[in-house]
């Protein structure tokens, strides 16, 4: 199972009015264990759009970055991880 080590938060900016409801984008450097398919040695971080409306927040999107190289990995989280990352940003989007 992964663990969140340190995290950043921002509100996103939409000067035109486009996106309904307000967006943050979450920064979450994570570690894995080494037995998992997603570890990597330099250490790995979670860019996170989420999205709160009136009637509905959660994650927009997701990506997995290599941290020392800045890459984009083509990874899915698992079920539990995805709803653990949803759950942290929920307790979170508040401090942007």
């Amino acid at each position: 199972m992964m663990n969140i080590t340190e995290y950043s938060v921002e509100l996103v900016k939409d000067p035109f009015g486009i996106i309904p409801g307000k967006r943050y984008e979450l920064l979450l450097d994570i570690e894995v264990p080494e037995d998992d398919e997603l570890f990597s040695e330099t250490g790995l971080y979670i860019r996170v759009v989420y999205g709160v409306e009136e009637s509905r927040q959660g994650i927009v999107k997701y990506e997995i970055f290599d941290k020392q190289a800045d890459r984009y990995l083509d990874f899915e989280l698992e079920d539990e991880e995805l709803a653990m990352v949803n759950a942290f940003c929920q307790e979170h989007v508040a401090e942007a």
